[in-house]
This record gives structure tokens, C-alpha cells and sequence, in this order.
């Protein structure tokens, strides 16, 4: 697909791969519709940005008005929808299952599943009555292999991994093309912007692949209409390892993590 006036909204747009996201496509000559919940951060964008391309919206994307009241929005602005991007998540406070608070797993689930889910369900019959659309969905390494601590974020995650292969099956044949990126590590806010603290471990010692990397990658997965991307050589080295040795893989994860 190429990107040059099509109409795109990228969740999570105000910070880390989202605004990458929202300033590599508004060059290519997309109109961008970037949503967030953090309206400071969205305002911030569009004065660094500025650019008549860009729309920005608070939209919580776990609250049902908020998406209704978005669609709503959109279409007084915008007069179709070319390409969904769901790139918004957040991960969980670093600690088992067993101390979580459910609310914390309600929302990291609302989240990370239900908001993009939510999201498609929203715009699928207007995408589906363009010529050429797109939905792509950021999932995480964690959605495919278990990290310590993260499990909820995981099941969310691989949750919206599936849905997206599923989508892609049910859309095979239609004018919508479907694609799904498991990044790894990527040095962005998410610990921040999930408002949890996490000590510090050697898992910083693992190269991160930067917010504008990123960003280009998954752009290129579009233009290229390419189904699935491990994104980052760590996402590619786990995905192996899984699939050689789950139970070593996941005993080498554990034993970094804790280091």
C-alpha cells in the first residue's frame, strides 16, 4: 500500500512508537488521526508537529463511550478510514499472578484486547468498503513467550495475536489487508506511561530497538503488505529458542530476568 493521502489512525500516538509512527507516516503524506489518553502529550504533538495533516483526539481506548464518541469525531473530520493502526498497550506491575490486583488485570486486558478489538469492530465495515485498507495490530514478544511477572500482559497480548490471525483468515479475501508485529524490547515509556515501577535488573542490558526503528519497520510492513513481523533481533532469537526448546527458553529468560 502506499501511504501518500491515505487516512490512518494510530493509537498511543503521542509518545514512543506511536508519535514515530504518527511523524514517519504524516512525511510519507498520510492524514493522521493520532489517539491517546494523554491529552498534554497529544497537544505537544500537534505543536511540534504542526502539520494540517495531523487530528489528535483523547480517546481511552478501554472505554466504550470514549470509542463511540471517537468514531463520531472521526467522521466529521475525516471522510473514510484507509488504515488502523492499534499500536496503544501497557504492560503489568512486575509480580505474579498471585499478588495482582484484578482491577490491574481488568485493565491491562481492556487495554491491550478489547481496546483494539473494540477499535476494529468500530471501523471494519467502513475499511472494508475502501478499495485498498489495512488493519495492523502491535502485539509483543511476551505475546508469543512468557516473561517473569508479565503474565497477564502476555495473555492479553497473545490474545490480540490470535484475533489478528483470525482476522486475517476471515478477511483473506477481501480488500482488507491484515498484519501482526510482535516487537521485543524498545525503548520507549511504557513502564512510565503504565504508571508502574520496576527495579532495576540486567534486563537493561539488552539491546533495544529505538521508538524510530521501530516505527519504520512496521510502516514497511504496510507498504509491503507483509502478514507477520518479529520485530527486533531478540523477538526473532526467542521466537526460535521457543520453538526449539520451550522449556529451556523459558528457564533462560528466568534466569536473566533475575539476575
Amino acid at each position: 500500500m502506499k501511504l501518500d493521502n491515505k487516512r490512518v489512525i494510530v493509537t498511543g500516538g503521542a509518545a514512543g512508537v506511536g508519535k514515530e509512527l504518527v511523524k514517519q507516516l504524516l512525511k510519507k503524506g498520510a492524514y493522521v488521526s493520532a489517539l491517546d489518553i494523554n491529552e498534554k502529550n497529544l497537544k505537544n504533538l500537534k505543536t511540534e508537529l504542526n502539520d494540517d495533516k495531523l487530528f489528535i483526539y483523547k480517546v481511552d481506548v478501554s472505554n466504550d463511550n470514549n470509542i463511540e464518541n471517537f468514531k463520531k469525531d472521526y467522521f466529521k473530520d475525516q471522510p473514510c478510514i484507509d488504515v488502523l493502526i492499534n499500536n496503544a498497550g501497557i504492560i503489568q506491575p512486575f509480580i505474579d499472578i498471585s499478588e495482582l490486583d484484578i482491577n490491574i488485570i481488568e485493565k491491562v486486558m481492556n487495554v491491550n484486547f478489547y481496546g483494539p478489538l473494540k477499535l476494529i469492530k468500530a471501523f471494519i465495515n467502513e475499511l472494508k468498503e475502501r478499495n485498498e485498507a489495512y488493519i495492523l495490530n502491535v502485539s509483543s514478544m511476551g505475546g508469543f513467550f512468557p516473561f517473569p511477572g508479565q503474565s497477564v500482559y502476555g495473555a492479553s497480548k497473545a490474545a490480540l495475536s490470535l484475533l489478528t490471525e483470525g482476522l486475517y483468515s476471515e478477511l483473506l479475501n477481501t480488500n482488507v489487508k491484515v498484519s501482526l508485529v510482535l516487537p521485543g524490547a524498545m525503548a520507549t515509556d511504557i513502564v512510565k506511561n503504565s504508571d508502574i515501577e520496576i527495579k532495576e535488573s540486567n534486563s537493561k542490558e539488552i539491546k533495544m530497538l529505538s521508538a524510530s526503528e521501530a516505527a519504520d519497520k512496521i510502516i514497511k510492513v504496510i507498504e509491503k503488505n507483509k502478514f507477520k513481523l518479529y520485530l527486533g533481533n531478540d523477538s526473532k532469537f526467542m521466537n526460535f529458542m521457543y520453538k526449539l526448546n520451550a522449556k529451556a527458553a523459558i528457564k533462560l529468560i528466568n534466569k536473566l530476568m533475575k539476575k
